[in-house]
């Protein structure tokens, strides 16, 4: 007897632009485990389509007639929570408006089509970000109390020892899906007298200065986006560019970065698997690798390089992770040393780096 098939991901797409809608409307149809149940030009109408067609996921402009998209994203979150993958301009507006669209709810972020991108590029782009926004939204009809909250919690970092870190110490942190809102929950929350800290979390290209602008704001650690060959000191945190990969050395004394363009990694770039095996190589021991919300199995691999150099390895708990995909490869090839919830995250990095 046959089996049925698994239902699409039914996707509604909502952008003013009738180009814009059709080319994700064939981006998507591409993939077959994905359908696209209609289009909405404004919040209006999407409005009732959403009603109507009860779609698994939204993908939706922010910039937008007679209703914004950030406006109608937070009046969704409040009424009708569903996950919603934005698409956003690569302009500097729209990449800051993006990262407060991740704050007021959305699952992700990824760039408008433009000319220069291929049907093709853009297929698998997009499809993947539709992929784990489903994944989230799952998870949030099981467990509808983790809907996201539009209200940041206070910011009250824990309180250092004090005591200089080790000069060959290193903390570095790989997060996907829902990580851009998992970061603004941790490193705020971290001391100033903190080894450097290196983060990888996979985003598009120009929206990383955004998110990392965004921490800087909320943090007491420096917050920048990486550049190559720069020194990594501590009490400064850095954040992958989008679509490079980021590795880390160490040389006189210090860390330095280091921006490689070698292809994708599990079809990410940057990848994390990149940051932790480099960080397993330039610190050994003295390395604390953080694994964070997201889908996929980037990280894995990079946390058991960090586990056999003698390093420390942290995975976010199943119980607030938006999806659990990374977190859970690292768990299942026995090479995480302590799962915790995200609340408890900042407390187990600053408890690693005295151990080491």
């Amino acid at each position: 007897m046959m089996t049925n098939p698994k239902r699409p991901i039914r996707v509604l797409i909502v952008d003013d632009s009738a180009l814009v809608r059709k080319a994700i409307s064939e981006a998507l149809s591409r993939d077959p485990e994905i359908e696209v149940v209609g289009t909405a030009p404004d919040p209006y109408v999407a409005r009732e389509k959403i009603a109507r067609l009860d779609p698994d996921v939204i993908t939706l402009d922010l910039e937008m007639p007679r209703m914004d998209g950030l406006t109608f994203l937070r009046i969704l979150m409040k009424h009708h929570p569903l996950p919603v993958v934005v698409v956003s301009s690569l302009t500097q507006a729209g990449s800051q408006a993006a990262v407060e669209a991740i704050e007021a709810g959305a699952v992700d972020v990824v760039a408008k089509p433009d000319g220069t991108m291929s049907l093709g590029a853009v297929a698998d782009r997009l499809a993947w970000h539709v992929k784990a926004a489903a994944e989230a939204g799952s998870r949030l009809r099981r467990h509808p109390e983790r809907a996201p909250s539009q209200t940041p919690d206070p910011v009250t970092p824990i309180r250092s020892t004090g005591r200089p870190p080790h000069d060959r110490q290193i903390i570095v942190i790989g997060a996907s899906t829902g990580g851009v809102e998992a970061l603004r929950r941790v490193v705020p929350l971290l001391p100033t007298v903190l080894p450097p800290v290196a983060i990888v979390q996979h985003i598009s290209a120009t929206f990383s200065r955004a998110v990392a602008e965004r921490l800087d704001s909320l943090a007491g650690l420096k917050v920048r986006e990486a550049g190559d060959d720069e020194p990594l000191l501590p009490g400064e945190c850095v954040i992958a560019p989008g679509d490079v990969h980021l590795a880390v050395e160490h040389r006189g004394g210090r860390f330095r970065t280091r921006l490689v363009r070698s292809p994708p990694l599990h079809h990410c770039r940057p990848a994390v698997d990149v940051l932790f095996r480099s960080a397993a190589e330039a610190a050994g021991p003295h390395a604390v690798a953080v694994l964070l919300t997201g889908m996929g199995t980037d990280g894995a691999l990079g946390m058991q390089a960090v586990r056999e150099a003698g390093g420390t390895t942290i995975a976010e708990h199943e119980s607030s992770c938006v999806v659990y995909g990374m977190p859970r490869a690292a768990v299942e090839l026995g090479v995480v040393d302590r799962v915790v919830p995200l609340a408890d995250i900042p407390a187990a990095i600053v408890d690693a780096t005295i151990r080491r």
